[in-house]
């Protein structure tokens, strides 16, 4: 059982450019998270405020969620990448993270989400069919680079994670085919 008292647990906000350096000294420091340029993570921490989020505890970064919205699909929130510091580990903080994105009010229109997942990552898998269970919504995943075809051989395959609609949000859910993603398969949720 976690006894941390919630004035230690990590305070969440958007991320501003200061974060940039910061956010990619930490995800070099999350393997096996793929370490972009500190001008990338500018980008991400400037660009795409609205749908990313930084976890600071005692004045250091110790947590971030990075995010967009898809632009053929804006009701749909792509999650790039989720870094949790090792001494922030144990609080639920990657959960924390997401749930403050997507109950954002500018996001209250994000009736899906998606990710890219290796097999052999268990805690993402872990988190993602939690956050579907959490909000009553089914998850599917497929295959969406493969080994060989897109990586060369040099990454493992990464697996598409699809959950939604989130319970409440099917009233705003587009059924439409555009929205669909075909060829994906569901995964059990493991209480």
């Amino acid at each position: 059982m976690n006894t941390t008292e919630p004035d230690a647990l990590a305070q969440l906000r958007e991320p501003d450019s200061r974060d940039g350096a910061f956010l990619h000294a930490l995800i070099a420091a999350c393997p096996p998270l793929d370490e972009n340029s500190v001008y990338c993570n500018l980008l991400q921490c400037t660009h795409f405020t609205g749908t990313s989020v930084v976890a600071e505890k005692a004045g250091r970064l110790v947590g971030a969620i990075s995010g967009y919205r898809l632009p053929e699909r804006p009701d749909t929130l792509f999650i790039w990448q989720v870094a949790v510091g090792a001494d922030a580990r144990g609080e639920g903080l990657a959960s924390r993270m997401l749930a403050h994105i997507v109950e954002r009010p500018a996001n209250r229109d994000v009736t899906h989400m998606e990710t890219t997942i290796t097999d052999d990552n268990g805690a993402s898998w872990a988190l993602f069919e939690r956050f579907a269970r959490d909000r009553q919504a089914p998850l599917e995943h497929r295959v969406l680079f493969d080994r060989d075809t897109h990586f060369a051989g040099q990454h493992a395959s990464e697996n598409l994670l699809r959950i939604g609609p989130f319970a409440g949000a099917a009233a705003r859910a587009h059924h439409s085919p555009e929205h669909s993603t075909p060829d994906m398969t569901a995964r059990g949720h493991h209480a």
